[in-house]
């Protein structure tokens, strides 16, 4: 880990709810530059914080007393962060975790009726409107051009398990427990989780878990695939750490394509990943990162890369 990293003695403070918190485990809020027109610079985060650390950032849900649910405020601020993480060249990963005894509850049906109900009578469009800027949310976190890591502390079900299954590596708590609940409120997945899950660990299982909304804990989500790790809950912020670490040491601009290169071969025949990636080494191919691995290899050191 380099200098510039928190301690790991410090980063139980993470999960705290403040941001004088997040300061003191050595996390700098980021600085809320002078606003522009169309930018979230001088977004004023609450129920979510952004904090970062060299380059890595970290999103932290922060609804603690609601189980981190996800409210019509959260998910500006989420929506917010996505936008200021995707702009900023100098953050290279992004970790998302919840703050407090869950990673997220869900959907805070009570504060967004109420929300929708202070122009009277929600219509259609209003209900279709709500559950498009839920979507734009979802989709900004999976299309993020830097990698994500989702730290899932405690409880990660309905909306709140289809959010941490759209980051690129998941690593859970020994006390995470996740679970598709839509089924038991006579709904199904509507934020992405039937499009994730059966990705993740094939459409027999991801139908188990959709059919039957059963609560599935960290060890057992790493057997089926659905977690990369599990990890002891004192653990599991300094283990996403030292993997954000490792990933914002490699070259960005590979990075952003080798996650190109993963999620749209999931669509792609051979074929066309072939022309893809030959695109991507193309444009790679005349980067300074590639001639500094280049000299580093046969420096024999450790290449460091700029993202030009």
């Amino acid at each position: 880990m380099p200098a510039s990293a928190v301690p790991c003695s410090a980063c139980s403070r993470w999960l705290t709810r403040t941001r004088s918190h997040i300061t003191a485990a050595g996390w700098g809020l980021l600085n809320p530059y002078p606003p522009r027109e169309g930018s979230t610079m001088g977004h004023d985060y609450t129920d979510a914080l952004l904090a970062r650390d060299g380059a890595v950032a970290m999103l932290t849900l922060n609804r603690p007393e609601k189980l981190n649910a996800f409210g019509p405020k959260m998910e500006e601020d989420i929506r917010a962060a996505i936008a200021e993480v995707n702009r900023d060249p100098s953050i290279r990963v992004l970790i998302v975790t919840g703050a407090g005894r869950a990673f997220s509850a869900g959907a805070d049906v009570k504060a967004w009726d109420a929300r929708i109900r202070e122009g009277g009578e929600p219509s259609a469009v209003d209900r279709w409107r709500q559950n498009e800027a839920r979507h734009a949310m979802v989709l900004g976190l999976y299309e993020l051009s830097k990698p994500v890591i989702a730290a899932v502390n405690g409880a990660a079900v309905g909306m709140g398990m289809d959010f941490a299954l759209a980051a690129d590596i998941r690593i859970a708590a020994e006390s995470a427990r996740f679970a598709m609940l839509y089924i038991k409120r006579g709904l199904v997945p509507d934020e992405g989780g039937a499009w994730f899950l059966p990705r993740l660990v094939g459409p027999a299982r991801a139908a188990e878990l959709i059919f039957t909304g059963d609560f599935v804990d960290g060890r057992e989500a790493e057997r089926i695939g659905l977690v990369n790790r599990c990890v002891p809950d004192d653990q599991l912020l300094p283990a996403a750490r030292e993997l954000a670490d490792k990933i914002a040491a490699g070259p960005p601009i590979a990075m952003e394509f080798a996650k190109r290169a993963i999620r749209e071969g999931l669509g792609l025949s051979l074929r066309a990943h072939f022309d893809a990636i030959g695109y991507y080494m193309s444009v790679l191919n005349n980067t300074e990162d590639v001639a500094e691995g280049m000299r580093a290899f046969v420096e024999r050191r450790a290449p460091v890369f700029s993202g030009r």
